[in-house]
């Protein structure tokens, strides 16, 4: 393999895929990536054999087509370091000689028949499309909510569930102490699936396929399947196993929370996010909480830590004339949500007291269930 390219293109190409390169792993080839030069383009594959993603380079001259095996961070840092436009790469059985300006690196390689592939992509028959954009935003307003350690042994909270049906694609994630839920319009395409199944994606994955949506516009294809899924854009095939497992009946939890609530709240999005994170200052390890009593044309906040001291808060809701109702939270699960809505002007707040989940909503498409803190 032999190629001349630019730098810029190079380093983001390896930016995109070295999110799928591990940290530690016991095969020592999958700490590199394979490159494969032909025609105009080079394609960058890497996998750590649950994740994986193949990430294609276009507007490079091929010299020679062939393929390589490439330790992606010594050339990472070689592309960050130069300030020179084109990267020449020459790779034979031994070696890859790279020249960049005046500067000349030798990187060890192994033979290329040693880095598993990963699938091309199989939509099954059934698959569906979905706008870039309105992806990103979906992932951002979800996957946070996944479970970040051990729930109990519950393995299915530590994926996103991801459906399609009719003209929507819905994305779900849980920790057992918060729920989001997302929908976005999609477009459904083969025949109806003859056994149900329960897509559940990787974090992990969901944060490498929301790195690779570049282009709002762009239309991204889903293959969800039994035991894996597909994600294709307009660059990059990401390819992820599933997680395993019985996900809980979110539909039954969101409807008993929203036939409960008695009160509504609308609450501006920027003043309602500076007042959590200044009463959030004095809360500690011990004391993860702010207490929160929603009153005639406001909202008072409080928080208190045996070392940190205390705080009071308050946020004017003029538009507010409801009972008073007293509930505490978790500071970071509030602050997270409504970091996931930053732009939006305002969001709903709707309760019934402070010993039942609480539902926050932005638009019709978006929902993100807290469960309170208990006296």
């Amino acid at each position: 393999m032999k190629i001349t390219c630019q730098r810029d293109g190079l380093l983001l190409a390896c930016q995109m895929v070295s999110a799928a390169v591990p940290t530690r792993t016991t095969k020592e080839i999958l700490s590199s990536v394979k490159a494969v030069a032909q025609d105009d383009g080079l394609t960058l594959v890497a996998f750590d054999t649950e994740v994986g993603i193949r990430y294609e380079l276009r507007g490079i001259l091929v010299k020679r087509a062939g393929a390589a095996i490439l330790p992606i961070n010594q050339l990472t840092q070689i592309l960050r370091e130069s300030t020179d436009d084109e990267i020449d790469l020459d790779s034979n059985e031994e070696s890859t000689k790279v020249k960049i300006g005046t500067s000349r690196f030798v990187l060890p390689t192994r033979p290329v028949d040693e880095f598993p592939d990963i699938p091309a992509f199989d939509d099954g028959g059934r698959y569906h499309d979905i706008t870039a954009g309105i992806l990103r935003a979906m992932i951002k307003q979800t996957v946070f909510a996944a479970d970040k350690k051990d729930s109990g042994g519950r393995f299915a909270l530590k994926g996103v569930l991801w459906e399609a049906e009719g003209k929507v694609a819905r994305l779900v994630a849980t920790d057992t102490k918060r729920l989001a839920m997302c929908e976005g319009p999609a477009a459904v395409y083969g025949p109806a699936e003859k056994t149900k199944i329960t897509p559940l994606v990787p974090p992990k994955a969901m944060s490498l396929l929301e790195r690779n949506l570049m282009d709002d516009g762009e239309l991204v294809r889903v293959g969800l399947r039994t035991n894996d899924a597909l994600f294709q854009t307009e660059r990059a095939m990401i390819y992820t196993t599933l997680v395993q497992g019985r996900y809980p009946p979110y539909r039954d939890i969101l409807s008993q929370t929203r036939k409960s609530a008695t009160v509504t709240i609308s609450l501006p999005v920027e003043s309602f996010l500076g007042r959590v994170r200044q009463a959030k200052i004095m809360t500690d390890d011990e004391s993860k909480r702010v207490d929160m009593t929603f009153s005639s044309g406001k909202v008072a906040m409080e928080a208190r830590g045996a070392q940190t001291g205390s705080s009071e808060v308050e946020l004017s809701l003029p538009e507010y004339e409801g009972p008073d109702i007293k509930i505490a939270f978790d500071p970071e699960y509030v602050v997270e949500f409504l970091r996931a809505v930053e732009g939006q002007a305002a969001i709903t707040l709707e309760m019934s007291d402070g010993t039942k989940p609480a539902l926050f909503r932005c638009g019709d498409n978006y929902v993100y269930l807290v469960m309170p803190l208990a006296d």
